[in-house]
């Protein structure tokens, strides 16, 4: 099946809803874009006044009309809040590959259960329901939590390109690529997710 990027995509169990981002999420992610003005500073893209998130958010929403980005807001069902947003993108319905990346979440949510939700759904829609072959994660070289959380999902490290993206203060920063197989979904599913409730 291919991604379609016209399909309104809601995915939710007991932990976490998942929908697609809108104009009217900017009063949400308001608190966790201020409260915190080096919660992107591995991103090219920053969020840390009303300005840079009222651009992050008409940019993302123009992506998902382009084609290119799919972008999700997170509900945090625990909490009762919302916690971030992330986004699938860089995907190709012929090699049948997609990546997950512009994931941030707010620091009462880090270092919870809530990512290893939120993944849990995204991953099960892609390899399931659209029965793609390959997922790719990229982030930052020096973003340790970043790859700490990707490796322990299951990423396997690929290789670094070097100078690869230009920062908002300048900075070329190496990029860390990861990916997961199709093949191994059956035994992640089973091992890193087990236990998660599958919801919707």
């Amino acid at each position: 099946m291919d991604f379609n990027f016209s399909e309104n995509l809601v995915f939710e169990n007991e932990r976490v809803l998942l929908r697609p981002l809108s104009e009217d999420d900017f009063e949400y992610l308001l608190p966790i874009a201020l409260s915190d003005e080096k919660l992107l500073q591995f991103s090219p893209n920053q969020i840390c006044s009303e300005e840079l998130l009222g651009k992050y958010i008409q940019m993302a929403i123009e992506e998902r009309r382009k084609g290119n980005r799919y972008t999700f807001i997170v509900f945090d069902k625990k909490a009762n809040q919302y916690a971030g947003s992330t986004s699938f993108m860089n995907l190709s319905n012929k090699d049948k590959r997609i990546e997950i990346g512009a994931t941030f979440y707010g620091k009462p949510f880090q270092k919870t259960d809530l990512n290893r939700n939120c993944k849990f759904l995204l991953m099960r829609y892609i390899f399931e329901s659209l029965e793609f072959e390959r997922l790719e994660f990229r982030t930052d070289e020096r973003n340790i939590a970043s790859r700490t959380a990707i490796e322990k999902i299951g990423g396997q490290y690929e290789g670094t390109l070097r100078s690869h993206t230009l920062m908002s203060d300048d900075f070329r920063r190496n990029t860390v690529c990861y990916s997961i197989l199709r093949n191994q979904w059956k035994g992640l599913k089973k091992g890193v997710f087990g236990g998660i409730n599958k919801g919707k």
